[in-house]
């Protein structure tokens, strides 16, 4: 370390690693506790959520849904058949996401009193990181009580031949598109890839979806993608399911993209969307200095240190516990309070009465929604994951537009709720909805599964009338025979 470098190096209790909504909330809750806090971003502060995932796409996907939703009212649908006003519908996405400017959040961030810090964090050894400023000026950072890295995931693009000179979009691009492209293939069929289809059809595009399984939203009970998947045809999209794309090529700079499928066949597009997962942002993190392999999924324990450490912990996607922004928030006040209890050396087990340092939910309680028309909503265990997991269970399944309150939503509702019976213990393991305008309910069913609330106890929680939460009743009525 040169002289300079002395110069430059500053000591916090704690050094947190990104400044998405998880190093936020990390942050928030170890200054909320005194204890003086780093923040390190290299992008915008507030993270992918707020510019490229969470709110971008469901500024996109509310118009379309909306639309969905009133041409199947009465006395309304008659003056909604029309396209969306796509100009319209993109501005209201960028004022969302806030024009891709961080002045907002980092006020914020500034007022819980963390420092901020502009560039690429690295760990360089035990509580030590050194920031990159997009100057190439270098700062050292000591931690005396913890590092937490909240660095997210990225998406991840197989590795066709062509891939590189195609320019393929990610999650990012098909949420910050300046423009709907004439025709769109998105490849896979899981979140990313069913909302954005939703999108860019809604919005004009003649859109493709191939997928190399056979259903969609393949980590759902069956009944979500089949659902989802016949809406989307409804509308116009193409599903091609057990295809995968196998070489991508571009005709000149801005030309169109031919597909090749293993099937023999081939696609011609304007976009091609690559939905086919994600990996952890870790690559040049340093964790080498501290003896975790580069790239690496950061495994941690139920307060979210990494095991085989005492100072360092992972919050949020880079764990690989649960890829949604709000249970990486919740992981996030998980990980705060217990730095400050052990900052504070107090034990965690005597300060522990409201599970405050322990990421219970990831385990079996996490819940989901896909906001696409219909709506898909999930928490806790499928039928199929219960059975794996030992458990003697049953499925109770009911037609949600048997339910009174789905008929005053829309004409010709359809939807199908699915609870997953613990038959030993009498509780909850799972539930899904799917249907228009389901994605409120999902609340109650996560209350019901954190909360192991009694089947008999359900029994009298009594839903509004009519409403569609009146599901509840019918479920419980079906159980019981």
């Amino acid at each position: 370390m040169t002289e300079d470098d002395v110069e430059k190096s500053t000591e916090y209790d704690v050094v947190v690693i990104g400044a998405g909504p998880v190093g936020e909330n990390v942050a928030d809750r170890t200054r909320a506790a005194g204890l003086s806090t780093a923040v390190i971003e290299a992008e915008l502060i507030g993270g992918e959520c707020s510019y490229w995932a969470c709110m971008p796409s469901k500024a996109l996907l509310r118009p379309i849904v909306a639309r969905a939703d009133a041409r199947r009212v009465p006395g309304l649908s008659a003056a909604v058949q029309g396209p969306l006003d796509a100009d319209a519908v993109l501005a209201h996405r960028d004022e969302t996401a806030a024009h891709w400017k961080d002045d907002g959040q980092l006020a914020w961030l500034e007022s819980v009193g963390a420092d901020v810090y502009r560039g690429t964090g690295r760990l360089t050894g035990t509580r030590q990181v050194s920031v990159t400023a997009p100057d190439g000026s270098v700062r050292h950072l000591t931690a005396r009580h913890a590092v937490a890295v909240c660095t997210g995931s990225r998406a991840v693009v197989p590795d066709l031949p062509g891939v590189e000179d195609v320019r393929p979009w990610t999650s990012r691009e098909a949420t910050s598109a300046k423009e709907v492209p004439g025709r769109l293939v998105v490849v896979g069929g899981g979140v990313v890839g069913v909302e954005m289809a939703t999108v860019w059809q809604g919005l004009g595009a003649q859109v493709t979806m191939l997928i190399r399984g056979e259903r969609l939203l393949p980590k759902m009970e069956p009944f979500a993608g089949e659902l989802v998947a016949a809406s989307l045809a409804e509308a116009g999209v193409r599903i091609m399911t057990g295809v995968s794309a196998t070489e991508v090529r571009r005709a000149g700079h801005d030309g169109p993209v031919t597909v090749a499928l293993d099937s023999g066949e081939s696609l011609e597009t304007d976009e091609i969307l690559f939905a086919t997962g994600r990996a952890p942002r870790t690559d040049d993190l340093g964790t080498g200095s501290v003896g975790i392999e580069p790239g690496s999924w950061l495994t941690v324990d139920d307060s979210c240190r990494v095991r085989g450490s005492d100072w360092l912990y992972a919050v949020g996607d880079v764990n690989h516990r649960a890829l949604l922004t709000h249970q990486g928030k919740y992981q996030a006040r998980i990980a705060g309070a217990a730095i400050a209890a052990r900052a504070q050396e107090t034990p965690l087990l005597e300060t522990d009465r409201w599970g405050a340092h322990a990421a219970t939910a990831d385990h079996s309680a996490v819940p989901q929604v896909v906001f696409t028309d219909p709506e898909a909503a999930s928490v806790g265990l499928t039928l199929a994951e219960a059975e794996a997991a030992g458990h003697r269970v049953r499925a109770v399944d009911y037609d949600l537009a048997s339910v009174a309150g789905s008929g005053l939503y829309a004409a010709g509702y359809t939807g199908r709720a699915r609870m997953v019976v613990d038959l030993d213990r009498g509780i909850l393991l799972g539930t899904t909805f799917v249907g228009p305008g389901i994605g409120e309910l999902l609340h109650s069913a996560t209350v019901a599964v954190a909360g192991e609330v009694p089947i008999e106890r359900l029994w009298h929680a009594v839903p509004a009338y009519p409403t569609i939460s009146e599901i509840w009743l019918r479920l419980l009525e079906t159980f019981r025979g």
